[in-house]
């Protein structure tokens, strides 16, 4: 009999001890945890034809890496040349090589049919979900996980993903008590459920709701930050919890510790480094020398691959005072916003004069910032990132309305950003 999935989905090429290491692997990244890629090698290693552990490795190294990283991704993708795949394995290795070639909103829409097909294919979900997080399309945040879960109950294997997943396109879709009914479902079942938990923080993190955010992370800290490879943004949410108090010596400590004590240069980790200095920034806290050892953690990456990122790098070019770098950032976006494909898109609708308006910033130029974010706020989704992470444009508008002696549109903005936070909340 072949060997399957923990839903008895079938696994071309798999031996059966393949396969429980395959499984194994699986549990771990739906959680966003543990181990995966050694126990991945192993697999390919007893089954040379096993399909999966090649494609699960692409969708864990090719997005939000390091060159490094994304190169096991490339190779991963260019081992599947040939084997033996059935439709819904075929589905996925179509998704991994459009992500190899950085379209992203093909790979979701290949993976949206993988799970209409397959409803019980939590992998075909997760990675679109993260396809949809990338491209900010929040209502396929929430609805490609909606259209599944008529084929799901409890007790089912990984029933914890999804709700987890369903949390985070709740909220992002601005149902948040439903969306934190589900996250704290989904820890119920499975403390160390990363996206579970941020999905909870994030809907404290809209409501306002600091005391409890922090509450919240802190007491479940033993479970995500053991072998969570989500721990880093998860810590970013507890640090913007702390910012929001005023508490912004905590959110320091947070940043010198857990942010940024092993010097992470995944693209992911970067991003929240960069916020979080950004934001302290804004509120008037003096980073020292933060600015300029994060700068050079960006100095070594690419830039002009993803908009999302370029934009942060900006923040810690600014911030650092780095001009040459600033330079390359914004002519490396300029060039992919020539380009094609999602990210020539996000670069010329949002990435671009974001990027241009941090500078302006940075360089007192207020004026030129109030007019290059306010051309792009309202569409600012279509460069990804969450409704939290995005909330920096907002941030970054309003000190520069404040700078630029613009008190109505300032006042507009405080007054906008109230109404904003749910009555009662």
């Amino acid at each position: 009999m072949a060997a399957t999935d923990s839903l008895g989905l079938p696994l071309s090429g798999a031996s059966d001890h393949a396969a429980e290491l395959y499984r194994t692997a699986l549990d771990g990244y739906h959680r966003y945890g543990g181990e995966p890629i050694p126990l991945l090698r192993e697999a390919v290693a007893d089954s040379p034809a096993f399909v999966m552990p090649h494609v699960l490795t692409a969708y864990m190294t090719l997005i939000g890496s390091n060159p490094r990283v994304r190169a096991m991704g490339l190779k991963a993708v260019a081992a599947l040349d040939g084997l033996a795949a059935d439709a819904r394995e075929a589905g996925h290795v179509a998704a991994v090589r459009a992500l190899a070639k950085g379209e992203i909103r093909l790979a979701g829409r290949i993976l949206e049919d993988v799970a209409i097909a397959c409803p019980r294919d939590v992998l075909a979900l997760q990675a679109g979900q993260q396809a949809d997080f990338l491209t900010g399309d929040a209502r396929m945040l929430r609805d490609r996980i909606a259209r599944a879960r008529p084929a799901w109950s409890a007790g089912m294997p990984n029933y914890h993903a999804i709700l987890g997943m369903h949390a985070f396109g709740l909220e992002e879709t601005g149902h948040y008590a439903r969306a934190e009914a589900a996250g704290r479902e989904a820890i119920a079942l499975e403390p160390r459920n990363g996206w579970a938990q941020h999905a909870v923080a994030h809907v404290m993190e809209m409501q306002d709701r600091r005391a409890d955010g922090v509450a919240w992370n802190l007491s479940e800290s033993n479970a995500w930050t053991g072998d969570s490879f989500f721990k880093i943004h998860i810590w970013w949410h507890t640090a913007l919890f702390h910012l929001g108090l005023g508490q912004t010596d905590e959110a320091l400590a947070i940043y010198d510790g857990p942010i940024r004590e092993e010097g992470s240069t995944l693209a992911y980790d970067l991003v929240d480094a960069a916020a979080l200095l950004w934001r302290l920034h804004l509120a008037g806290v003096d980073v020292g020398d933060r600015w300029a050892a994060l700068a050079d953690a960006y100095a070594a990456q690419p830039h002009g691959d993803y908009a999302f990122d370029d934009v942060h790098a900006m923040m810690a070019f600014t911030g650092a005072g780095r001009e040459a770098e600033a330079d390359e950032t914004l002519a490396a976006l300029a060039e992919a916003a020539e380009g094609p494909g999602d990210n020539g898109l996000m670069s010329r609708e949002v990435g671009l004069p974001v990027a241009q308006a941090i500078r302006a910033f940075g360089r007192g130029e207020p004026q030129t910032a109030v007019e290059r974010l306010r051309s792009v706020r309202n569409g600012a989704g279509r460069f990804g990132g969450s409704h939290a992470q995005r909330d920096v444009l907002d941030l970054t508008l309003i000190a520069a309305a404040r700078a630029a002696g613009e008190t109505g549109l300032e006042a507009a903005l405080l007054a906008e950003r109230a109404a904003a936070v749910p009555q009662g909340a």
